[in-house]
Formats: C-alpha cells, structure tokens, sequence
C-alpha cells in the first residue's frame, strides 16, 4: 500500500540534460512537415479517369477527367491521411476549350463524403453554394485556390466556400444548370496536383515546448494527438472563414484565436478554452495570445448586469448561463500558466462583476444556490450543451464553487481584498448543495431538485473537483457514474433518467470528452488512477480508432456514431483532455501560483506503467520530470526554474525511506529530525 509523501523543495539540481536531448516522443507528432500537404492515397476513381496517382505528386505528370454528356461524371476520392484545415490548391494542366466544371466535395469521415460536404459555410448561413465548391478550369494551364467567392458577380455564379476542415476529398467533373452558360458539365479536365494550404498552428517537434512521453505507447499516441487537434483550431480570426451567424469582431479580425471547431462553429467559445487553454500551455505556450485575444474580447463585451457573452456569435448575444463562469475559470488558468499579470490587472473588474453583480442576482435567497429558469430571468437560457434543465443544477453551482474559489486566489494574487468574501461565498454554496442536493439513496449528486429525478457526470465531477463533495461522497458518486452511465466509447453524461428531459436525445447513452475530462481530473483527484486511465483507453481509444481517426470528436452518440452526424466537428479542442490529464496526473506538474513560481509534483502511477517523462513549459523556464518504479523503489529527478518552489509529492510505502538529493528525509513512517518536510535544496 502506498501513501503520498510530501516534500516542499525551493528548486531543485538535478540535471536536465537527458530530457533536453531525449528525442523519442518526436515519433508521436502528428502535424505535417510543410504548409503545402498533398494527398497520401487514392481512394477510388469511377468512369472515365487517367492516372489519377499523378495527384499524389507535384511532379509535371497529370490526372485525366473527361467526359461526354451522356456519360456519367467521372470522379476521384483523394484521403490526405488525416484531417487538416486551410485553402485546398489545384494546379491544372489545361482543360478543353468549353470551360468544363469541376465540384469538390470535402468531408472528416468516408460515411459523409458524397456529392455534398458533410459541412460547408453556405450551409450555416451565408449561402453562396450548394453543398459543394465549383470552380471552371479555362483551357490554358491554371491555378485555382479554392477561397471564398464566386467566378461571376450579379448574380453569383460557379461559386466556393473556401476554407476546409477534412480528410477526404471527391473532386468530379459536372457543373450546376444554374451556373451555365460560365461553366460546362462535359469535356476534359487535366490536374497536376491537389495540395491543401494548411493555414493552423503547424505543431512540429521543433515547435513543442512541452512534452510528454511514458511506457504506455497509447498514452503517449493521445497525447501528441490531443496536441494536434488542438493545433488545427489555433488560427487567424478572418471574417470570410468564421463562423457566419453573425461572428465578425473588429477587435479579433486578423489575430490569431483558439476556435470552437477546425471546420464549423469556427467561433471562438470560452467553454472550449478550459479544456484547449490548457492543451495549448501545456504544448506551445508562446501561441498563448490565441486565448488571451479570445478572453478579452469577451470581457469587452460584458453586459451591464456582469454577464460574458460565450463568443462573438450572435453578435455576442447567446444566451448561456455556465459560460460567464468559464470565462472565470479560463481566465484563471491563462494567468496561472502564463503569469500574465498584466491581463489580470486590466480584467479584473470584470472578474468582479461577474462574481459580484451577474450571479448573485440569478440566486435562489431560499437555498443560496444559483437557479436557472423563469424565476431569475434565465428560462431562455442554454448551457454547454443547450440541455433544457432548470432549477439549483449541481453543475451550475459547482462550477460556481470552483470559479470562487480559483478568483479568490487571483485577488490574493494581485493584493485585492475580495479573496476572503468568495472563499465565504464558496463555503456558503457548498453547505446548500451538500443539503439540497445529495442524493442518499443513488449515492450521487441529483441533476437538479427541478424535473425528473437524474443524476449528471458534470455536477458530480466538479463537486469532486471544486472540494464541494467530501471524500466518502466523492468515493460514492465515482462508483454511481461508472456504474450507470458505462459505455464501450466513454462514461456518458447523463444516467438513464436524463433521457426524460428529452426523449429523442439520446443523452444516456451521449458521451462529451469535454466533460468527461474533469471526471477524469476527478478520478486522479481521488487516487482512482486506474480508473481514469480506463477511461481514458475507453474513450480515447475510440476516437483513435474510428473514422477519421487521430482528431478527437466534439460529442460521441448512441452506439459510438458522431452523435450530430457529418455536423459533427470531428477535430475540437474541448476534447482535448487527455493530454492535460496526463501532463498534470501522470507526469504530475500542476502550477499553483501565478507563472509557475509555485507549483506540484504528484505523478499518479496507473498500474503497467513503471515510467513517465517529460517538460512542462513555464514562464521561468522549463519543469522537468524523469521517474521510474523498479527493484529500488521510485525514483523521481526534478528540473526546476531557478526562483520557483515546488512541493514534490511521492508515493512511499508504510515501511520504507524517502530522501532528497541523497538525504534521507522519511523513514519507515517517521520524518526524519533535521531533515523533515519542509527541505531547502539550493540551485546548482
């Protein structure tokens, strides 16, 4: 039996040497080595095509499409190996003399590739096609880069939607009848290349601040995974490419963001970047503007009664009622990893009223619990995942805890005085939900004492993770969730009972890696560590597995389907949870004061891993860690920033010796006098 011993050390000397030159989790990165990708294989070509493998080269060789009307189109389904975003790049030959069409069709998974996208802008507003791109390739050799626009004005013609999130691609020869006579549906077409621009954050090796590798070789596949899908979201906010329900902000046009989805909802959502914030910490904190432009362009635009819009949709007017919280919450981590005082000076009134004003007017004065529905003016309200829940809702009032808990510590940090009355606050909502909320009988937190009896994965998780839930209840609601909500892709997020508030949905059996992510945390948290790698493995190990592979999925439905169909966003940061989990549990680096001048060292040990390794980025300089389980017990090497504290937790067994740079601090249960926990270990 183990138990976590805990040494408080001012740096540390190991040496970083190893680390700086270990190279073998370079094997894991995903990204592509250049801007310019071409496809890797051929699908399946039908009727009249030539030489369609000239695609996969940028050699002076081409692929033939040609056609006569009473034939049918020929076409070619290209996979560029896996998803990528940007401007797709056709290079002709030169084409008959007719103008013939080309259409091209993109789509994440092979299910939703047919002759229509499985998304397209036009679709989600702003219509200018028809569920494909078109483009007439004149005669002489061209270059065609499919952006958004069309070839003819008044009225539009042989139009496109630019900007793609895909992995597969059909390109036919046809042409629309309204876009005649520009254009024609017969003839020959020759392409030398098809390249795709990818306009993201190109995550190479070279580019990774942190890193993460261990024995575990599908840890570590998640991880860099987890990292590439985060990468496809980092971009520039252009207003052609967002997401068109009218998106546009002048104050983000042109600067890179953290956006909701690489191929739709391209918007950038503050719910999103609690779990993609820490991803991009955690890989390539020098692109960290991408969050801070996204949080303080949604602190400009605070309402009077201290709510934060989710994102610019709407023109910043969705109504969601956790996503304020967020805003907290991500605010929080950027100034945690990042140490940007700066920003927590120019948003902290904003912070306030949030606290302050927004959420205790949407208070229940008989309970104390936030309440949504038409009592507090919130009926219309919406939440993650637009769920139709009213009442004191568990998640709502946890997160609440948790964002008081994490602001008050902000204002200690930038020595404000409104720390002492959040914390009150705080401990004031956990003693309601503890009263109003517990549900003796399943051994979990209810939904909401507002409808049918249910339980929820995100009320019970944060009350785990915020220290609402004390530890026998943390114990008992990790039990109720893994005993029924239990899929082969994920822990769903609701129990059966959710599926009465709304029957066609499905919500038992729906799985959310963005929240199944804190109940994840929840389970480290709690010393279940073999549990949450499980789960992990579940869910995970799913989405690795199934088309399109590699990217992590927005939600997984019945089944393990793409719970929105092709709608669904098969690339989104908020799925990225894996790899915070990993860096923070299994390695085992937290920051615990702004900027990394304080932080943890706790690896949690799932069972069959003997080793983990790797770098945590941080403002001072790079944490290092490097440990092992063998015939000697753990070893743990510790490289830290000169100027920063760590406290090291490690495990040790009840008969058994820690030491410290070779001094020994506990013994068999005993500190040691002289030595004890608190040990001072000068920088070398």
């Amino acid at each position: 039996m183990f138990r976590f011993f805990l040494v408080a050390a001012v740096s540390a000397s190991f040496s970083s040497t190893t680390l700086a030159q270990n190279t073998s989790w370079h094997q894991y990165v995903r990204a592509p080595n250049t801007t310019m990708v071409s496809p890797s294989r051929i699908i399946t070509t039908e009727n009249n095509v030539t030489n369609a493998e000239a695609l996969l080269s940028t050699d002076s060789s081409f692929a033939i499409l040609s056609r006569e009307l009473e034939d049918s189109s020929p076409s070619i389904t290209i996979d560029f190996g896996l998803n990528i975003v940007g401007f797709p790049i056709f290079t002709f030959a030169g084409a008959s003399s007719n103008s013939p069409g080309i259409r091209v069709a993109f789509s994440e998974t092979m299910q939703f590739l047919g002759d229509r996208s499985d998304f397209t802008r036009s679709d989600n507003g702003q219509k200018i096609t028809d569920g494909t791109d078109q483009h007439a390739v004149p005669a002489e050799p061209s270059t065609w880069t499919d952006t958004r626009g069309c070839q003819a004005e008044n009225p539009n013609k042989v139009c496109a939607d630019g900007l793609h999130g895909f992995r597969y691609m059909r390109i036919w020869l046809d042409a629309l009848d309204a876009d005649a006579p520009l254009v024609a549906a017969n003839g020959e077409v020759r392409i030398q290349s098809v390249q795709l621009n990818y306009t993201a954050f190109l995550g190479t090796p070279q580019t990774f601040q942190g890193w993460f590798e261990c024995e575990d070789e599908d840890l570590n596949q998640y991880w860099y995974d987890a990292a590439y899908t985060n990468d496809m979201n980092v971009d520039l906010f252009l207003t052609d490419y967002i997401d068109a329900r009218e998106s546009d902000s002048p104050f983000l046009e042109g600067k890179p963001v953290l956006f909701d989805g690489a191929k739709r909802d391209r918007d950038p959502y503050v719910g999103d970047l609690a779990v993609a914030g820490r991803t991009l910490y955690l890989t390539h904190p020098a692109a960290a503007a991408a969050a801070r432009n996204v949080l303080l362009d949604l602190a400009q635009h605070q309402r009077e009664d201290g709510w934060i819009p989710p994102a610019s949709i709407r023109s910043y007017t969705l109504p969601l009622f956790d996503y304020p919280l967020w805003w907290v919450m991500t605010s929080y981590d950027y100034v945690l990893y990042t140490g940007d005082v700066d920003y927590l000076a120019e948003v902290y009134p904003v912070l306030v009223k949030v606290l302050d004003t927004y959420y205790p007017s949407v208070t229940d004065n008989t309970t104390g619990l936030l309440f949504r529905g038409d009592e507090t003016g919130t009926g219309g309200y919406g939440d993650y995942a637009f769920l139709p829940r009213s009442g004191p809702v568990a998640y709502y009032n946890t997160l609440y805890i948790l964002a008081l808990k994490s602001v008050a510590d902000m204002a200690d940090w930038a020595g404000k005085t409104e720390g002492a009355n959040w914390r009150d606050r705080a401990n004031t909502v956990t003693t309601a939900l503890n009263n109003n909320l517990w549900d003796q009988t399943a051994g979990a937190y209810l939904d909401s004492t507002v409808g049918p009896v249910r339980h929820a994965q995100d009320g019970n998780s944060i009350a785990i993770l915020s220290g609402a839930a004390p530890s026998d209840r943390a114990q008992s609601a990790l039990g109720y969730l893994d005993k029924n909500m239990r899929q082969g892709y994920g822990n769903a997020f609701y129990d059966a009972m959710g599926d009465a508030l709304d029957p066609s949905a499905g919500f038992s059996t729906r799985v959310y890696a963005f929240i199944s992510y804190f109940e994840i945390s929840a389970r480290f948290e709690a010393n279940l560590t073999d549990g949450a790698i499980e789960q992990i493995k579940r869910m995970y190990g799913w989405m690795a597995t199934n088309d399109p592979q590699v990217t992590m999925w927005e939600g997984i439905g019945a089944d393990g389907s793409l719970y929105e169909g092709g709608f669904t966003s098969c690339a989104h940061g908020w799925s990225t949870g894996v790899l915070p989990a990993l860096s923070n549990y299994v390695l085992g680096v937290k920051p615990t004061r702004t900027g990394f001048a304080e932080f943890s060292v706790k690896p949690n040990i799932p069972e069959g891993v003997t080793w983990a390794r790797g770098v945590v980025p941080s403002p001072l300089g790079d944490v290092g860690v490097d440990w092992k389980v063998d015939g000697n017990g753990f070893n743990l090497k510790l490289t830290a920033p000169k100027g920063s504290k760590a406290t090291v937790s490690v495990p040790a067994a009840e008969k058994g010796t820690v030491g410290v740079d070779e001094q020994v601090v506990w013994e068999n249960g005993e500190n040691i006098e002289g030595a004890g926990k608190e040990s001072s270990i000068a920088v070398k």
